[in-house]
């Protein structure tokens, strides 16, 4: 028998760790968009070591292959989150490249070719309609630069090259439109339409028509929806009738509609949903087998499931139950596919048969082989906060087969807060997690009020109260992480981006006392620039999180952080996309300024050619380094190598 190896005792946040920062870049394939065409299988690859472009991907036979050539990105910025990027018919495909925007056709072992002008217009939400050749697809249109874009839905003809003008809109006059979907006989169109000051989970219409045979639509209507009840993916199984996802009883709940609209499940699982927030488009949750199999994912606890339910007995049988299923799903026949992941395996594509439950692996996001010694196990945790309330995370104690810490010594505790906010954070493999615990820190990633998956009400919490609500639950996690022993209370750190960058310097300007250092990625500091210079999709979202603008301006000013660096007493590192369109290069700017004035330790790493949310290799790894160094710095110790 050999012998185990005996623990290095180490300082926490010293340890030795093989999770370097850059395997951390080099894990990161972004798998998405997974849609079957007869027996291929077709999705999209998101690539760091190619500075982010997106290649469209084709599994046929075993073997994976490239449709797009080199330099074609797939990607679109409608809403600016993209999403729905792509369509395939029959081999060809048609999809929408990050250059010029216009949408090209791709047929087998030829060029791609344009098939929309050029001009200031973005596509999304690809739908091919065989039976009169031609895409319908969502439109923004940007021709008016002082003006908020205008979105459609337009059919674009497939059998001629892109002519000089743009297509005309068969549908217009809400402020977003989303997910256009053909009836199987093409005789109906579905979509969802709703208006400022709404998010697409606040409320939402889903509508259906009838579609003419020269392509024009009769006889429109609104079927569910409305400014209280968010609608999400309406789309129609193979016997013709519609099914959608409907919150109206406070959880995204399965319903189809004939004259009426009646609940899919005869008994849901209890607090689950089977919805998803909708920022980006082309997401599913569910998607027919065959007429009397639905395949669907839900969440519960914060943990997404995959299931199928029969029809006619209205029942839900889990399937692969070590999977964690993401964004996107797709059905055949005979097998589930989608992108999924477990806490101990990274994201990939599979196929699931749904007889057996087999699972195949067509594609894994990183072929990297960490030791189970070295990852944390996640355990949800449900906490006492502000209010009488309970909130949601999950927390990951250090975990390393080669380092033990000193008795009695406790953990540094990272809290991390995601982006959205109206986004969740979930136990999929993440290696950005364990490059902090295989070093000696614990993490806590918090669900907090405002985050998706925990029923509407939850959801609704963060309503007028962005910066409050959110903070406190960040801050509950770490006191109750700490009163359990878990925790060492004088070294804990917050970190986050975007929406989650926000509450991580609003944690820091309005509670100095808690944390002794900061990690803010493209996060807001200054709620006024954002309220005045965003993108369309979000130009009113803070009319729900903070209020309307400018008639509470001065409510905005109390919650920036900016307006109150005098405040801080800790130290702060900041990394920003100089493109970043929806949180601006010169909020993290601003900040850093700031506290450099203060006198506080500061660091401010800018990257040229990122946008929001970063795509290339050396950008990641060069934060991670940093960002490691930093805390090194602030806590006194030196990080290993």
């Amino acid at each position: 028998m050999g012998l185990t190896p005996s623990k290095h005792t180490l300082p926490f946040g010293t340890w030795p760790s093989p999770i370097t920062p850059a395997l951390v870049a080099a894990q990161g394939l972004r798998l998405s968009g997974v849609t079957p065409d007869g027996d291929d299988v077709y999705w999209l690859e998101g690539r760091p070591q190619e500075s982010g472009r997106v290649a469209l991907v084709r599994w046929r036979g075993g073997e994976a292959v490239d449709v797009t050539p080199p330099g074609f990105s797939v990607r679109t910025r409608v809403h600016e989150y993209g999403g729905g990027a792509y369509a395939v018919h029959r081999g060809v495909a048609y999809a929408a490249h990050f250059s010029d925007q216009r949408l090209y056709r791709i047929a087998p072992a030829a060029a791609p070719q344009p098939i929309t002008p050029e001009g200031p217009w973005y596509y999304a939400d690809l739908q091919v309609d065989a039976r009169r050749g031609r895409l319908i697809c969502v439109r923004e249109d940007h021709t008016a630069s002082d003006q908020d874009a205008v979105t459609t839905i337009v059919s674009i003809p497939l059998g001629s090259p892109a002519g000089p003008a743009p297509p005309p809109a068969i549908l217009s006059g809400y402020d977003f439109y989303s997910t256009p979907r053909l009836s199987p006989d093409g005789a109906r169109l579905s979509w969802l339409c709703w208006n400022h000051p709404q998010m697409p989970w606040d409320g939402t219409e889903v509508w259906v028509a009838d579609v003419t045979d020269d392509g024009s639509l009769a006889h429109a209507r609104c079927v569910a929806g409305g400014r209280t009840e968010s609608i999400y993916q309406p789309g129609w199984s193979p016997d013709g009738r519609l099914h959608f996802a409907s919150d109206r009883d406070g959880w995204w709940r399965l319903y189809r509609y004939d004259d009426a609209v009646a609940p899919v499940l005869e008994q849901p699982p209890d607090r689950s949903e089977f919805g998803r927030p909708q920022w980006v488009l082309g997401t599913q949750t569910w998607a027919f087998a065959d007429p009397g199999r639905l395949v669907v994912t839900y969440t519960q606890e914060g943990r997404w499931r995959l299931a199928t339910i029969d029809v006619g007995a209205r029942t839900l049988a889990r399937l692969a139950p070590d999977l964690e299923p993401q964004e996107w799903l797709a059905a055949t026949a005979t097998h589930a596919v989608l992108v999924a992941s477990s806490t101990r395996a990274a994201a990939r594509v599979v196929r699931v048969a749904l007889d057996t439950g087999r699972v195949d692996t067509l594609r894994a996001s990183a072929h990297v082989d960490v030791d189970a010694g070295y990852l944390s196990e996640p355990r949800a945790i449900e906490y006492p906060t502000t209010g009488g309330r309970t909130a949601h995370a999950f927390f990951y104690p250090p975990a390393n087969r080669d380092a033990s810490a000193p008795s009695g010594e406790r953990p540094p505790l990272i809290a991390v807060t995601h982006g959205g906010p109206t986004t969740a954070s979930s136990t999929a493999l993440d290696l950005r997690i364990h490059f902090w615990t295989s070093r000696g820190f614990a993490v806590v990633d918090v669900n907090y009020g405002g985050s998706s998956g925990y029923g509407r009400p939850y959801r609704e919490r963060l309503k007028g109260q962005w910066g409050i609500v959110d903070v406190d639950d960040v801050i509950a996690a770490t006191r109750h992480l700490v009163s359990r022993g878990e925790a060492d209370g004088a070294r804990l750190i917050i970190r986050g981006g975007s929406a989650g960058g926000y509450t991580t310097l609003a944690a820091l300007a309005f509670h100095p006392d808690v944390f002794r250092a900061g990690a803010s990625y493209y996060g807001v500091s200054d709620l006024e620039v954002l309220a005045r210079d965003t993108h369309k999709f979000e130009s009113r979202y803070l009319d729900g999180l903070v209020g309307p603008y400018p008639a509470m301006r001065e409510e905005y000013r109390r919650r920036s952080p900016i307006h109150v660096v005098d405040r801080l007493s800790c130290a702060l590192i900041l990394f920003q996309g100089l493109e970043d369109r929806i949180v601006p290069p010169n909020q993290s700017e601003m900040m850093a300024d700031a506290v450099r004035r203060k006198g506080l330790p500061v660091a401010y790493f800018a990257f040229e050619g990122e946008q929001h949310g970063f795509r290339k290799a050396e950008t990641i790894a060069r934060c991670h380094e940093a960002e490691l160094d930093f805390y090194g710095t602030v806590f006194g110790f030196t990080p290993a190598t």
